[in-house]
């Protein structure tokens, strides 16, 4: 029995850790999941196809959130990829003042969800 690698509706299927050779996380920093990326310069030629795709959505202010679902790629899977651009200075990354949640306030909301 031969398994083929398809399926009809997603097409070939590739894993995440091809995609990122392995790496789990971003080199530097992290990105939050509303911070704002956006592109500074055109792709440079080695670049491979997903940094491409990715760069290509940025090329207007994008949230990585949104970044994530418009390429079809896992947030994870940005994060790497987002780590090189932004070491090759192909974008930038604002993040909001707001965005950092202290870590109190998500053990509160954790022990409300036990709760219920």
């Amino acid at each position: 029995m031969t398994e083929r690698w398809l399926d009809q509706d997603a097409g070939p299927i590739v894993r995440p850790y091809t995609v990122t050779r392995g790496r789990t996380r971003p080199t530097g920093a992290g990105f939050d999941l509303i911070a704002t990326v956006v592109a500074v310069r055109p792709p440079a030629e080695n670049l491979s196809p997903e940094h491409r795709r990715v760069l290509a959505a940025c090329r207007h202010p994008i949230s990585v959130a949104e970044l994530a679902s418009e390429t079809e790629l896992a947030v994870g899977v940005i994060g790497v990829l987002l780590g090189d651009l932004r070491d090759a200075g192909l974008v930038t990354v604002r993040t909001s003042p707001g965005s950092v949640v202290k870590e109190s306030l998500l053990r509160d909301v954790l022990a409300g969800l036990r709760a219920l």
